[in-house]
């Protein structure tokens, strides 16, 4: 059962923050479970692909599930997830960076509530980080883009310059730099996970600048997916689908699901089991996938990528291995080293090919 962010607030403002914390389920009760998101759910994105793995996750251990959509990062959401709790949610999922501070306070007031918080770092006892390797699939989104190029440029509208991001621009352009080591990337950051007007001026600004491939990082809109198709670019996007916003020249999705990821930590609740830990997430966790791949991709390009995902898939590549040189020419990872993990997840500078800079 889903429960829209209008019912639960009129619940919430009667049950104001004063509630006992939640009590053990019995064999009768079901979890309650809450779903904080930074954008509407829409038809597509990020926020779209967690309120469906959420709500399988609720069918699947028989929990009754509240999204709170479209939350502003700050006190609004704080606000709202401490009425949550307040109201009886054991099981929270946070689907924003900007909510980590947030959920932290959240952490220290309820112990017996666990919690997953999307992209932070901070761990606690009932408080557990999840994050996607989206650079596996946007290593081989970069892969078709080079390929499909004529002009040698191709651009990306980023969200926010956080290391998850940042990495998913850096393997895109090496990705890229394997098909076409001259190729050149562009990037445009929005400052925003849901701004449709600011994304699509940012995929003409970058179209104007020739990029005739563009990826569209971590946006919750099909905006630039919808422009790309309008001009003429190829495209791809990150979570779920938008084939259908770009019939023609849509390039392929780096797509997440976690609902078997989402079901395992609720199970665990459950089971009194939960543990806080950093969940780093790719394909071998089948949690990152690609798919709708453009049937214009080059025959022996698409080889090349069939490869790649195997190895990537199977462990034996990684895209981040170096040498990595960054934009100064400085040698940040040297010939036979991978970036471990935890390096991946604090990436905060470009590759060499990324011509912006990033912001300060």
């Amino acid at each position: 059962m889903t429960q829209t962010r209008r019912a639960f607030l009129g619940t919430a403002s009667a049950a104001g923050l004063a509630s006992a914390l939640p009590m053990k389920l019995s064999a009768q009760e079901s979890l309650q479970m809450a779903l904080v998101t930074p954008s509407p759910t829409a038809d597509v994105g990020w926020s779209h692909t967690l309120v469906e793995a959420a709500s399988a996750t609720a069918e699947t251990v028989g929990g009754e599930l509240s999204v709170l959509e479209n939350i502003a990062e700050g006190p609004d959401a704080d606000r709202i997830m401490q009425r949550a709790a307040a109201n009886g949610a054991g099981f929270v999922i946070l689907g924003s960076f900007g909510y980590m501070n947030g959920g932290l306070q959240l952490a220290r007031r309820y112990p017996d509530v666990s919690i997953l918080h999307a992209s932070g770092y901070q761990v606690a006892q009932n408080f557990s980080p999840f994050a996607a390797k989206y650079y596996q699939g946007t290593y081989l989104m970069g892969m078709a883009a080079a390929a499909l190029s004529q002009t040698g440029k191709i651009g990306s509208v980023s969200a926010f310059a956080i290391p998850e991001l940042i990495t998913s621009v850096n393997a895109f352009t090496l990705g890229a730099q394997a098909i076409n080591p001259d190729i050149e990337v562009v990037v445009v950051w929005v400052n925003s996970w849901f701004d449709p007007a600011s994304e699509r001026e940012a995929a003409q600004a970058l179209i104007s600048q020739d990029c005739d491939v563009l990826f569209s990082n971590a946006q919750d809109t099909p905006s630039v997916i919808s422009l790309a198709e309008e001009e003429g670019v190829y495209a791809f996007n990150l979570n779920s689908s938008m084939k259908s916003y770009a019939p023609e020249y849509y390039l392929g999705v780096v797509g997440t699901d976690w609902e078997p990821f989402f079901t395992a930590q609720a199970q665990a609740h459950l089971d009194g089991s939960f543990e806080g830990a950093n969940h780093y997430l790719g394909m071998s966790d089948e949690v990152v996938y690609v798919d709708d791949w453009n049937p214009a991709i080059p025959d022996d390009v698409k080889a090349q990528i069939e490869e790649r995902l195997s190895e990537i898939a199977s462990g034996t590549f990684n895209p981040l291995s170096g040498p990595l040189v960054d934009q100064s020419g400085e040698t940040r990872v040297p010939d036979g080293t991978t970036m471990t993990d935890a390096e991946i997840q604090g990436m905060d500078w470009h590759v060499q090919g990324v011509t912006t800079p990033l912001p300060n």
